[in-house]
């Protein structure tokens, strides 16, 4: 069971939760595997830590008890590069438990799956700095044992190796129980199918296997039943075609047969940082020179690219309080599970009844008292949206109207998306989807069922099937389909329709922010903000790169309109003291608002109209400039005591030139 969530999400907790662990204060849920459940914890001061908890059923076992306490000391003692430290544990509990440092990134299983394998100078790193890992393991007198791509993360620090759950000494002390084989199918040595034995040694091959996974997207022994696995694995020959002919050598004697032979963990980190460092400088070391530890680590920093990420789940406070106001000028909402940018579509409140909300972005428009939400239709572009049937916009409705594969080209579309595991297993261990087709109106459909998805998941599934269906039509370019539609019919409140894209369009299958063209004349908008989207956006913000985009907004505001004020002119004379700049991660949405309820409406619309333009420039820069961005929406609000005036709101697709 990894120690970490899955791209760096927080998935609520549930109403059987602790709501602490130790010192740890749990926020939420990283993930589920056989072990326990791994929690997100913030410890007193505030540090993030991922919090393993082990099943009751499991806990009451003495034998399990043992193991769990030995992977506790085991996991204590080994320090190194790219691996993460234990922080607490109390494995005598009622409810053993085992802390560590809460590491964000996708594991490389979930790259791969996304993004397909790793080359260049990415390669080398995760190559050398997964060996240093192994190495600083075995040094320290220990086998992992669970050599994996899901036990790897892609961190923005570089590559960490996770998971010690059924490590153990070398020192001949087991606990393991007889006859019961540890390891994952596929990422287990030749040794340990024939006798069980486990060793360092063990750990090379399955770190070959790893490499060659990374290098090739393949399993290098292949997949199937279990026991045709194994027996490729004791006799047949690794699929190593396509992996670089510098890494090739050193993989292949990883994957000896006779563990005696293979490569050890120091000398092929020693080899893979050489290979590193020619990547880095375009010249090899002299064969035999060894390269300082601090260089090497310095070398995998500078050759890897992952950005940092983040989900605003952990920086909420507890006991957050309604009608929270903010004293500063730069505040910040950082409650809920993270948004993603433009395209993804949240259930919003609509006079006590949850309906879908859309994506799809719209044209800067004013608001008026009574205005309905429903949306209106898309017309271009490659951004998400919902709306009545008759309208063009993919509904519930049309859905329900979609019927499974018929033709040759449609019962080709689970073969271009991929039959396998689309989301992390162990994050999310129920998930399923159903391909339907709507051939009048041109879409596919993908049900995913199993549990409600937060954003994150939802783009990785967006992303999937775009590459997918982009595929199917190059094989069929005259089938009918132009767009795809994913619906989460685990949604709490009924089925929602949360994504659609024009995958023809949109060639980069990009799902950041999406572009559409403002509604027709007269038709209704198809999104407005929200009084609890404002009431979120007035808690101050812990994350530095919305505070500094909400700093250089309200600047840019003041700029513009203190230029057509006087100075201390009190009726339009604005100041930190009654504007202000938030975020409400659960809308997406990028809230400005001026606390001037003397204003009249002319003084109202002439503001509105400077915030506005400086906004959707603000979310626009913010959203081409970074993947992770997730506020691609932006409102602007006049607030008195108790109400709101919406005056202009819009998506950073709309900004003018």
């Amino acid at each position: 069971m990894s120690s970490i969530g899955s791209g760096g999400r927080v998935l609520p907790a549930r109403p059987e939760d602790p709501s602490t662990v130790g010192p740890y204060r749990i926020i939420g849920r990283l993930g589920v595997g056989g072990m326990g459940v791994v929690y997100a914890g913030l410890d007193p001061s505030g540090a993030r830590a991922a919090v393993k908890v082990i099943h009751a059923a499991q806990a009451d076992d003495p034998d399990f008890r043992a193991r769990f306490r030995r992977e506790v000391h085991l996991s204590a003692r080994v320090q190194g590069p790219c691996l993460v430290p234990v922080q607490a544990a109390d494995p005598e509990g009622a409810a053993p438990w085992l802390a560590t440092e809460y590491v964000p990134g996708l594991t490389l299983s979930q790259y791969v799956l996304l993004h397909g394998p790793l080359t260049g100078g990415m390669l080398y790193a995760l190559a050398t700095g997964t060996a240093q890992a192994l190495a600083a393991i075995h040094e320290a007198g220990v086998v992992h044992r669970d050599v994996k791509p899901q036990n790897v993360i892609l961190a923005p620090a570089g590559p960490r190796m996770l998971d010690f759950g059924i490590a153990h000494a070398t020192d001949g002390i087991s606990v393991t129980r007889t006859g019961v084989m540890t390891g994952t199918p596929g990422w287990i040595s030749p040794e340990h199918y024939r006798t069980g034995a486990v060793g360092p040694a063990g750990d090379m091959f399955a770190w070959g296997a790893l490499l060659a996974y990374a290098a090739t997207g393949r399993l290098p022994f292949g997949t199937g039943a279990l026991d045709a696995v194994a027996f490729r694995v004791m006799s047949g020959k690794p699929d190593l075609d396509g992996l670089p002919a510098q890494l090739l050598g050193i993989v292949e004697q990883a994957l000896l047969q006779d563990p005696g032979e293979r490569i050890a963990a120091a000398t092929a980190a020693k080899k893979c940082a050489q290979l590193l460092a020619s990547q880095a400088t375009h010249v090899m070391p002299v064969s035999g020179a060894g390269l300082e530890a601090t260089l090497v680590g310095e070398l995998v920093v500078a050759e890897w690219d992952f950005p940092a990420l983040d989900d605003p789940t952990w920086h909420a406070p507890a006991g957050r309080r309604k009608g929270r106001r903010a004293a500063a000028l730069v505040v910040a909402a950082a409650a809920g599970c993270g948004a993603l940018v433009g395209s993804l579509l949240y259930a919003q409140d609509n006079g006590g009844k949850t309906d879908p909300a859309n994506g799809r972005t719209a044209q800067r428009s004013p608001v008026a008292e009574g205005t309905s939400s429903t949306p209106g239709p898309a017309r271009g572009g490659t951004g998400a949206g919902t709306a009545k049937s008759a309208s063009g916009e993919a509904s519930l409705a049309a859905w329900k109207e979609s019927r499974p594969a018929r033709t040759l080209a449609e019962n080709d579309a689970p073969g271009a998306l991929g039959t396998g595991a689309w989301l992390d297993p162990v994050a999310y261990p129920d998930f399923d989807r159903t391909i339907t087709f709507h051939e009048p109106r041109g879409e596919v459909y993908i049900a995913a069922s199993g549990q409600e998805l937060p954003s994150v998941a939802v783009q990785e599934i967006a992303e999937l099937a775009c590459l997918g269906l982009r595929d199917l039509i190059s094989s069929y370019p005259e089938a009918p389909y132009k767009k795809y539609v994913v619906v989460d019919t685990a949604r709490q409140g009924g089925p929602a329709v949360v994504w659609e894209d024009n995958f023809r369009t949109n060639t980069g299958c990009s799902t950041s922010v999406q572009d559409r063209t403002a509604p027709g004349e007269g038709e209704d908008d198809w999104w407005k903000p929200t009084a609890s989207g404002l009431e979120q956006a007035q808690i101050p913000s812990t994350d530095k790169n919305e505070i500094s985009v909400a700093n250089l907004t309200a600047s840019t505001i003041f700029s513009e309109w203190q230029g057509n004020s006087r100075l201390g002119d009190e009726p339009t004379w604005l100041g930190h003291h009654n504007m202000s700049v938030g975020f409400a991660p659960a809308e997406a949405v990028m809230y400005v608002w001026a606390k001037k309820p003397e204003w009249d409406q002319a003084t109202r619309e002439r503001w509105a109209s400077v915030a506005a333009d400086a906004a959707c420039q603000a979310v626009l820069t913010e959203s081409q400039g970074r993947k992770e961005w997730r506020y691609a929406q932006y409102a602007v609000a006049v607030i008195g005591e108790g109400d709101q005036d919406f005056l202009l709101w819009g998506s950073a697709g709309t900004c003018s030139d």
